[in-house]
């Protein structure tokens, strides 16, 4: 299972067991991906099997435009994240700029006390509603 690519359904990503869990990781391709899927756009223009058949009315997004989407989007976040403002999702959560002062720590390997530097940290605080459907989720399989 470490490793495995999954391919179908809403599930995009590469699996890997990390201490006897599963962890997904989700990358921009499968976020286009899912655009790809998800989002249909409107023909500019009826032709006679449109009138018959509503479904050809739409098409879908390009890999092209879904890719250059899903980049906007994380470039846009990145900037209001490196002027120091917070990006809010609704429905999924908050990711906000933190400072962190310099302190005092310890060398792990050598044990050597070492002064560590300040410096700013993306934390994510997640929303109620996400916190309320990961509880239902783990519910139904109990």
């Amino acid at each position: 299972m470490a490793g495995d690519i999954l391919t179908d359904g809403p599930h995009w990503g590469t699996v890997f067991l990390l201490a006897g869990r599963r962890v997904m990781t989700l990358t921009k391709a499968d976020l286009a991906k899912s655009l790809m899927e998800k989002i249909r756009l409107k023909k500019p223009r009826k032709e006679d099997q449109q009138i018959l058949f509503p479904e050809l009315d739409y098409t879908a997004i390009t890999k092209r435009r879904a890719t250059n989407l899903v980049d906007a989007l994380f470039e846009i976040m990145k900037k209001m994240l490196e002027k120091g403002e917070q990006v809010g999702i609704s429905g999924f959560g908050k990711f906000q700029v933190k400072f962190k002062w310099a302190r005092k720590g310890r060398n792990p390997q050598t044990g050597d006390p070492i002064i560590l530097k300040s410096r700013r940290i993306v934390s994510f605080q997640y929303s109620p509603k996400l916190k309320e459907k990961i509880n239902q989720e783990t519910g139904k399989r109990e």
